[in-house]
């Protein structure tokens, strides 16, 4: 429909309309839907980075807790025990899906729903109607810039999350914030009542080492299998969320050390030994694969960062074709400081010219052994053989080396020219390719 209006309104008069046409479509959504938000409790989880594990940590923490929850995430749409992989590749759906999920939500009896807002939803007016509860403020950064048109616009659409908690007809709304984030002050100084603001000098000492993190919680020490001081910070905003409702720290500590993984956020893909009847020789895999979403230059360090040890052979795609172009360069600088060799790859052009986009990080990337591999299954089989050699020539101990791959997480698709897409997992990918490296199959 918005395209079959597009050909028929000049692009000036489009853009001027937008606003309202999207008001429209979450209005009539939330008629037709009979207003859901109302009748059950709605908590947002936004921000540059962390939304979709901080969504999972505070889903898991309610459930705990005893409640029946409903979660719309950029990895998945869980109703009660009912959950489905999020194969729309955007966060918040339009053509009034968030009011039918909720309707679908408060009809099978959940008490809470967790919902990922995105600034780009916000743009949209997707979050309206959504009347929220409560809103955890994770961090912000760069990101989005076309899209927007500058990093004050896109904060602005951040806060228009805010703004509308502010609005909310809800009681005793809450607002959860990063206050060790320059920007966690503006969501503090939101017109709500009851505010937690959540800060990493609060839970000192805290641990983010080789076998993963802990940290102390209102007297309750809670570790975790997750790695990276990142995973500490999402935690701990959801810890706070859960304190706010008066959720017990024992409560929440049960809850977090029951996630071991979540898909596609530093995501171990390995292999076990399998039993086999052919007449050849299995092998073992000796080496780390993570898969991790990180789409930022501050997530892609902070990833490089949680392998210290490790020689790192990293596979960096990038922004999608046609955005965010202005960091291509400074993610390709990052690896060339963090990782040991680097491959570079496809991710989703759009209908920009892989090549074009490869070659813009490329230019970052001045002192580390650098492939172009445009095909990304041909990336990751190389990388994958490229550890395997090293760990079996005993050049590299056991586990000492780590192939991450970035950059799409549990994307679906890889988007190319004129809309069109392929189906995609770079977790499933790499155990496709593993089974053939190791002789599994």
């Amino acid at each position: 429909m918005k395209d079959f209006i597009r050909k028929l309104i000049p692009a000036p008069i489009f853009r001027a309309l937008q606003p309202a046409y999207h008001f429209m479509l979450a209005l009539t959504g939330a008629l037709v839907y009979r207003f859901p938000a109302r009748k059950i409790k709605i908590v947002g989880i936004t921000g540059t980075k962390g939304k979709t594990s901080t969504t999972e940590f505070v889903n898991v923490i309610l459930e705990e807790a005893g409640f029946k929850t409903a979660l719309a995430s950029t990895l998945r749409f869980k109703i009660d025990t009912k959950s489905s992989p999020n194969m729309h590749k955007m966060t918040m759906p339009g053509r009034f899906f968030m009011q039918k999920f909720l309707r679908h939500a408060v009809d099978s009896g959940c008490g809470w729903a967790v919902v990922e807002m995105t600034s780009e939803g916000a743009k949209q007016s997707r979050h309206k109607f959504v009347h929220l509860d409560a809103l955890i403020f994770t961090n912000i950064s760069p990101e989005h810039i076309e899209s927007h048109g500058s990093f004050e616009k896109y904060l602005e659409a951040k806060l228009s999350i805010g703004h509308a908690l502010e609005k909310s007809p809800k009681a005793e709304k809450i607002i959860v914030a990063n206050k060790d984030d320059p920007h966690g002050r503006d969501f503090l100084e939101l017109h709500v009542g009851n505010k937690y603001p959540f800060s990493l000098l609060n839970v000192k000492p805290y641990g983010a080492h080789e076998t993963g993190t802990e940290f102390r919680f209102e007297g309750e020490l809670i570790s975790s299998s997750l790695k990276g001081l990142f995973n500490i910070e999402n935690m701990l905003a959801a810890a706070t969320f859960g304190s706010a409702l008066g959720i017990p720290p024992i409560t929440i500590k049960k809850a977090l050390e029951k996630i071991k993984s979540i898909r596609g956020r530093v995501e171990f893909v390995r292999l076990d030994p399998q039993p086999t009847t052919h007449n050849r020789q299995q092998l073992i895999q000796n080496f780390d694969v993570v898969v991790d979403y990180a789409h930022t230059p501050d997530s892609l360090e902070k990833l490089y960062q949680a392998f210290p040890r490790q020689r790192k052979i990293c596979i960096l795609g990038n922004t999608g074709g046609g955005r965010d172009t202005w960091k291509r360069a400074e993610m390709g600088k990052i690896a060339d400081h963090y990782c040991d060799e680097i491959i570079l790859t496809n991710e989703d052009p759009y209908d920009e010219d892989p090549m074009s986009i490869v070659e813009d990080m490329r230019s970052g990337i001045s002192e580390k052994p650098c492939e172009t591999i445009i095909d990304r299954r041909e990336a990751l089989r190389f990388a994958l053989k490229r550890a395997h050699e090293l760990t079996q020539s005993k050049q590299e101990k056991k586990d000492s080396v780590a192939v991450l791959i970035t950059g799409k997480g549990t994307d679906p698709y890889i988007m190319g020219p004129n809309g069109t897409k392929q189906r995609w997992d770079d977790a499933e990918t790499v155990r496709q390719e593993l089974k053939k490296l190791l002789k599994q199959e």
